[in-house]
């Protein structure tokens, strides 16, 4: 079959990319990365004016990993299927500096998703054998996410070389904004969840650890030694616990998690083209 940007002239190699994704473990990184993403501004706007993440603060995040489930997981008819459908939600967000279907928007977000898997496996996971060959094989397989959106491959950096300079260099550009700060405070303390207070405290707790520091700055999150104490604690006992759970015990069965993902993914796309049609309902009722 040709190579198109639903089936990618990669999408049947994702052998380390499937390793390192079905490791509980690495979802850790979830908030890391979500806030990561919104300090590129035009990121933040978007989420900002085109979702409900005031009602439903934490469906970005969700939304997110699981596209990133069925890409690395699916078949790949289901990556098509699911793939041309976001393509076509992105096309719809669009406004005053950004828009959803830009090559360089879609490569950011990838790359924060592939940096903190990087970033748990080789700081937080034990490594085994040669982390460093890994690394770059994960990285080389994990341009597929960003691929299947409509970034080609020869527009994202090369190697994991280029990709370290690439997201030095850009987070070194990043402001982040009130927008993004916003986003992330209804992210962090939303307040439909305050039964699951205990668990969100732990989320925010890793969340700013694992954070680049100027980041974490940036965002004003509370941070002091206590803190880092706290969350390195947390963080080693993670990494522990990784290490004497036996594979089959610590991941999910793929096909249940490729089932969900869609579903989810799904729904919510369906959710946003309805809520798009009833503004549109709207207006014509204004005019």
């Amino acid at each position: 079959m040709p190579a198109t940007p639903t089936t990618p002239t990669r999408l049947a190699d994702r052998d380390v990319l499937r390793a390192l994704a079905a490791e509980p473990l690495v979802g850790l990184g979830a908030g890391r990365a979500l806030l990561m993403q919104l300090a590129h501004p035009a990121v933040a706007r978007g989420v900002a004016e085109h979702s409900d993440f005031a009602d439903r603060p934490l469906a970005r995040l969700f939304g997110t990993l699981d596209f990133l489930l069925v890409v690395t997981f699916g078949t790949p008819e289901q990556v098509a299927r699911i793939a041309a459908k976001v393509r076509g939600v992105h096309t719809a967000v669009r406004g005053d500096g950004y828009s959803g279907a830009d090559p360089d928007l879609q490569m950011w977000v990838n790359a924060t998703l592939i940096d903190t898997a990087l970033h748990m496996y080789e700081r937080v996971m034990p490594p085994r054998g040669d982390d460093r060959a890994l690394s770059a094989e994960y990285y080389r397989q994990a341009r597929v996410v960003a691929e299947v959106l409509g970034c080609p491959l020869d527009a994202q950096p090369p190697d994991l070389a280029a990709f370290r300079a690439y997201m030095a260099e850009t987070l070194a550009a990043l402001e982040v904004t009130d927008t993004a700060r916003e986003v992330a405070a209804a992210v962090l303390w939303p307040r439909g969840l305050r039964v699951l207070f205990p668990a969100l405290a732990v989320f925010r707790l890793v969340t700013a650890a694992l954070l680049p520091d100027e980041l974490r700055a940036q965002y004003g999150l509370p941070w002091d030694e206590r803190r880092r104490r706290t969350a390195a604690a947390l963080l080693r006992t993670a990494g522990a616990m990784h290490r004497v759970t036996p594979r089959p015990l610590r991941r999910p069965p793929e096909f249940v998690l490729v089932r969900l993902a869609a579903h989810r993914v799904d729904r919510t796309l369906s959710s946003r083209r309805a809520r798009r049609a009833r503004g549109r309902a709207g207006q014509a009722t204004d005019e």
